[in-house]
């Protein structure tokens, strides 16, 4: 008897521009697979003939709970502006359908609370989009760091150095806020372009859950004019004594591709996470540099949904980087860089902003595992601690 082949999941995709573009094309993909069906995308405004051109045509609302209705989608993929993330992933539980919802999975710790307690109560399952969580890299450095081969686990740094210009934040009403409306949005660099720089040390360290943290200082300045931060640094002291820090700017002279580093008494990891591309060094051997698959993270759902696969990012496994926006939503306002550490130069599509040194200082950070204060920036803050 032949195996009876599964219909293709429907799938509503809210939040189609913009960076959800790559979700649509994503699903495409999985269509052409017979995985999924794009059933119906959620907008403020209808996509055009353009835009939909080679995918179909889905059913329009600019309602989310209205076309889960009509539609009966089994998968919603959450792709929206930050604060709008908690209310919208539990309208999709109250309809039965399951989730991937993009990072930053929610503003706030009560509000990612608020939707963990919803979908949980609603039986559907969660994925939240750390893509770089899913490469294969992740586990075997995870187990390599567990057998010992770069000796005792010293702590883990990460950098980001990114080039942003001003028409970035000026791409939604939300962006570079950390509140719109009287609602939190907390779009900083740590928490939103370069969140994945936070989540992938933390799985690193194996300090993935709200409860594997026990301490965070923070650094926000802002080089912009905006409100949230550009150019941050963070350590987060976890349950088991590690030190993981991250610095992030979207200020770099150049853009660089972000990394983490795993230090051990006898060798480091270094992972670059969107290349999935580890080196390891140590001593007595010479440099092993590998390149690692990555599982997609909707067709992860999908698998979980339909044969039990384990999810790769569940909610509870990003506990703790809610733990640093909080406590970046509860630190000071971000301090505005004195003009005499910034000069402008021209970007992409308007002028962009450069901190004098900012591209080495955020690689001694993943090296020293210090916060900018520590390294001698002339114009760092001293650090804003927040305790469990």
């Amino acid at each position: 008897m032949s195996a009876v082949t599964p219909s293709p999941l429907p799938v509503v995709l809210a939040g189609a521009r913009g960076h959800g573009r790559r979700h649509l094309l994503n699903i495409g993909r999985l269509e052409r697979l017979g995985l999924v069906r794009l059933a119906g995308v959620c907008e403020l405004r209808p996509l055009d003939a353009a835009e939909l051109e080679g995918i179909g045509t889905p059913e329009q609302s600019s309602d989310l709970d209205v076309l889960l209705a009509s539609t009966g989608a089994r998968i919603a993929v959450v792709c929206t502006p930050i604060q709008t993330h908690t209310d919208l992933a539990l309208t999709a539980a109250r309809r039965g359908a399951h989730l991937l919802l993009e990072k930053p999975p929610a503003p706030s710790l009560a509000e990612f609370r608020r939707m963990t307690d919803g979908v949980a109560a609603a039986g559907v399952a969660c994925q939240i989009g750390f893509q770089s969580l899913g490469s294969h890299a992740v586990p075997e450095i995870r187990r390599m760091v567990a057998e010992g081969v770069i000796g005792e686990l010293l702590g883990v740094g990460a950098a980001g150095a990114w080039v942003r210009d001003e028409a970035y934040f000026r791409r939604a009403p939300w962006s570079g806020r950390r509140r719109l409306d009287g609602a939190d949005v907390v779009d900083g660099a740590l928490t939103n372009p370069l969140a994945h720089a936070v989540a992938t040390a933390l799985a690193l360290a194996g300090a993935g859950r709200d409860q594997d943290v026990s301490h965070i200082e923070t650094e926000l300045l802002r080089a912009h004019a905006i409100e949230a931060d550009d150019t941050s640094c963070v350590r987060i002291v976890t349950a088991r004594g590690t030190r993981v820090t991250v610095a992030a700017t979207l200020c770099a002279q150049t853009a660089a591709e972000p990394y983490v580093v795993v230090h051990g008494t006898r060798g480091r990891i270094t992972f670059w996470y969107k290349q999935d591309r580890v080196l390891l060094q140590r001593g007595g051997h010479g440099p092993e540099e590998t390149v690692h698959g990555r599982t997609d993270l909707l067709e992860n759902l999908v698998g979980h949904v339909t044969r039990g696969e384990p999810l790769c990012v569940p909610p509870e496994e990003t506990g703790a980087f809610m733990r640093v926006v909080e406590a970046v939503r509860l630190a000071p306002e971000p301090a505005p860089l004195p003009e005499a550490y910034w000069h402008s130069e021209p970007g992409e599509n308007a002028p962009r902003r450069v901190v004098s040194g900012i591209d080495a200082l955020v690689d001694r950070s993943a090296e020293m595992l210090g916060l900018y204060s520590e390294l001698g920036a002339p114009w760092a803050l001293s650090t804003t601690a927040e305790a469990r």
